[in-house]
């Protein structure tokens, strides 16, 4: 079997830093969460920035440049994942559904990718979903994500499809065959957010199987499900994902250290399974990515 890629999640846009007291939030404290991630076996870092005083998401070009430049300066194989996910985001106003509430994000698509465009890291995440999510509504258009993979590409830049649903892979591999996207591409299975994939070995098979023939995957589940998919996924040929984006916990009513502790625990489970863990360096040979 090939080797397993890490991939180390450390910040997220939800969770809030009331929640947890280690969360990163500033640009200093997301790229160390990274490098001490990778010291613990992660070969990919998953990368939000946010607001450094108030710790709310931020999708600022400044913060995401401090984060890398921190990173390449410490650590110049690890692969950077910067996220596209904000901006897709409809709260409908009570009054006028057509008029957005507050808390809606909803932006043009280009303003999304804006910081691919300048700082052309490893991977961008492509978020393929339109679907209910709590009790807002993520919208991502095949024409919104159309323009968005055009300037991921332009920039040299390795889309990670973010699938939450049968769907979004049907749209994939649409996109694929009518050439906005590579195939067979390199797939993310986000399992057990409310309204999307249910966090079970059964979701996860059934969507390993609409992929195309090739495609590269890692599959993860949220909060109480991470750890239990990422057996799942290595099980079913796939890479691993954990971080505090996605959970906060170590075990039940315990709070993980850092993220870390996470990237270990999912280490050990992989190689307890008899699976091994795949280098920054070796995940770039395995993705075909350039040297960072």
């Amino acid at each position: 079997m090939h080797k397993t890629i890490i991939t180390c999640a450390v910040t997220g846009n939800i969770v809030k830093p009331g929640q947890h007291p280690e969360l990163p939030v500033t640009p200093r404290q997301i790229a160390q969460a990274c490098l001490d991630a990778a010291d613990a076996g992660a070969a990919v870092v998953h990368i939000h920035v946010r607001d450094p005083h108030t710790g709310l998401p931020s999708m600022e070009l400044d913060h995401y440049a401090e984060v890398m430049q921190r990173i390449r300066e410490q650590n110049r194989e690890l692969v950077i994942n910067l996220t596209t996910g904000p901006g897709g985001r409809y709260i409908p106003s009570t009054d006028d559904p057509q008029v957005a509430a507050p808390g809606s994000t909803l932006m043009l698509p280009e303003k999304r990718v804006a910081h691919i465009a300048a700082l052309r890291p490893d991977i961008a995440t492509l978020d393929l979903n339109t679907m209910n999510s709590g009790a807002d509504v993520v919208i991502n258009t095949p024409a919104n994500v159309r323009r968005m993979a055009k300037v991921i590409r332009e920039a040299g830049v390795l889309p990670e499809i973010e699938i939450f649903d049968s769907g979004d892979l049907h749209l994939a591999r649409d996109l694929i065959a009518d050439g906005t996207l590579a195939g067979p591409g390199l797939f993310s299975f986000v399992l057990g957010v409310h309204y999307g994939f249910n966090a079970s070995p059964e979701t996860m098979a059934y969507a390993r199987g609409l992929l195309p023939q090739g495609a590269a995957w890692t599959g993860f589940g949220i909060g109480r499900h991470e750890f239990p998919m990422v057996a799942q996924a290595w099980l079913l040929g796939g890479h691993v994902r954990v971080g505090f984006e996605d959970n906060l916990y170590i075990a039940k009513g315990k709070l993980a250290r850092d993220n870390a502790e996470l990237v270990a625990r999912a280490r050990l489970i992989v190689e307890s399974l008899g699976g091994a863990i795949a280098s920054a360096a070796e995940a770039r040979t395995m993705l075909n990515l350039h040297r960072g």
